[in-house]
């Protein structure tokens, strides 16, 4: 196997033993990104000099035997939404296209601490906003599958680099299915922790309620090692919740499934999903059965109203975050206006793309006078019931398994026209951002035109760690491990 395409556990190990140096691991996902890049289009920045810079420091410290951590001399690329001292900062977004972040998010500082290799930012939709990587201001990312289909999104990017070999790990954030859903439509793992667990410190803001950093890799060990590094409590972060981070990796079992129950919820297997993502789920539910656990029925009752609760409280705190964004400090300001109002028009009719006016316009509207009870506030209840349904399924069951889309990756173009359309892809994965739950897709298999598929398992809050050894048990013996794109 191509090094480019081993995962980070093998390679730290490879690393430890001298058999190769982080120097020559850096180099080789560079001359990866270089090679397929024009195919896939998955960075919108790259610093190969600074990369290297990071990479012969790590060999030096490891020289010393002052290695520190198991990511030490590992690339990992980041969504470009997450800020670095002195590196670009642009959303996707021509609002920020000169922004150059004056600070480090606290997840970065962690990566950092832990000895990893920032290898590149990577393109996403437009301030988060989207399923497919289409509305980047600056370019389409593709799937490197299929390159004629959209890698998922937001954090399109990031699932296809880690797909297509261009980076061994990659940060993402995930709102209301931004890392599940392109980790389904790329065929890697993606995992979304509990809300609380990552700081959102240095995470421009899409929805602060629902937001949360979490990461892209080809295997769930490399997950439970990028977890284990960038979560802590942070006093920069308010809703940073204050807990012990346990070693994940080391309690990864393929046993961990003997003896738990597995929620299955009938309102994820409804009329109008693909057939073939069915069969692949039903089928990887029967293999965890197989494996000792036990398959239980479960309802979450409030599922058919997550799309119109999401799309209230989401756009109601992006159209409140963005207001920042107004032409006259750091972002795009507008060359045609006449005076200070219509500075303030002009400059987010420039620097915004229609989605992001889009949700902002919704989101305004569900604040403004008059209507703030009726939408917003009686959304905010119903999440509320979403939560609790969520709450009652755990009484009864250790994990919930359900498909992590409706179907597989579609062809670029075709749901731009369709807004509606677009959103219900995220119609399994939104509950989980609402509920504020830990939640992570894992390929389960391809559908007939040779397309992944995702499983989603749903854990307790803050039950990570058993979250990713159930993944574990299922990734190890369901036999998709290693496959990856022809490109």
């Amino acid at each position: 196997m191509d090094i480019f395409y081993k995962d980070a556990a093998e390679l730290s190990s490879m690393l430890a033993k001298g058999e190769i140096s982080s120097l020559e691991l850096t180099k080789a996902v560079i001359e990866r990104t270089d090679s397929v890049e024009p195919k896939v289009g998955a960075f919108l920045f790259q610093d190969p000099e600074d990369a290297l810079e990071m990479a012969k420091k790590s060999d030096e410290r490891r020289a010393k035997g002052e290695t520190l951590g198991e990511l030490d001399g590992i690339p990992v690329s980041l969504k470009d939404i997450v800020a670095v001292e002195n590196k670009p900062l642009t959303c996707a977004s021509k609002m920020l296209e000169h922004y150059v972040s004056p600070y480090t998010a606290t997840s970065v500082k962690n990566l950092q601490n832990n000895g990893a290799v920032l290898w590149g930012r990577l393109n996403m939709d437009e301030f988060a906003m989207g399923s497919s990587c289409e509305n980047s201001a600056f370019k389409s990312t593709r799937n490197p599958w299929d390159v004629s289909r959209v890698p998922g999104g937001s954090s399109g990017g990031s699932a296809a680099a880690v797909s297509a070999g261009e980076t061994i790990i990659a940060l993402g954030s995930d709102t209301g299915g931004s890392i599940r859903q392109p980790a389904a439509f790329c065929g890697v793992v993606g995992i979304k922790p509990t809300y609380g667990l990552v700081s959102r410190y240095g995470l421009a803001a899409f929805a602060s309620s629902l937001d949360q950093i979490g990461s892209f890799s080809r295997t769930v060990r490399d997950g439970a090692l990028f977890l284990k590094a960038v979560a802590s409590y942070d006093r920069l972060d308010s809703t940073s919740v204050k807990i012990d981070i346990p070693d994940y990796a080391s309690t990864l079992s393929v046993d961990s499934l003997k003896g738990k129950k597995i929620g299955i919820p009938k309102e994820y297997f409804v009329d109008g999903m693909d057939l073939e993502v069915r069969a692949a789920v039903e089928k990887a539910v029967a293999h965890c059965k197989g494996l000792g656990a036990e398959i239980v029925e479960i309802s979450l009752p409030h599922t058919d109203l997550a799309i119109p609760v999401y799309y209230i409280i989401a756009t109601a705190e992006a159209s409140s975050n963005l207001a920042r964004y107004d032409g006259i400090r750091y972002t795009h300001r507008s060359d045609k206006a006449h005076d200070v109002v219509d500075l303030y028009f002009k400059s987010r009719a420039e620097g915004f793309g229609e989605e992001v006016k889009r949700r902002i316009i919704l989101g305004s509207y569900v604040l403004s006078s008059g209507y703030y009870d009726a939408y917003y506030l009686r959304a905010q209840k119903v999440r509320t019931l979403i939560r609790n349904d969520f709450s009652e399924a755990f009484k009864t069951v250790d994990v919930i398994a359900a498909p992590t889309t409706p179907a597989c990756a579609f062809k670029a173009g075709e749901k731009s026209g369709d807004p509606l359309s677009m959103y219900l892809n995220d119609i399994f994965t939104i509950n989980v951002n609402l509920a504020g739950l830990p939640g992570m897709s894992l390929p389960c298999g391809f559908n007939s035109e040779g397309m992944p598929i995702g499983l989603q398992l749903i854990g307790k809050a803050f039950d990570e760690q058993n979250l990713l050894s159930y993944a574990y048990a299922y990734e190890q013996t369901a036999g998709f491990l290693g496959r990856n794109p022809a490109l």
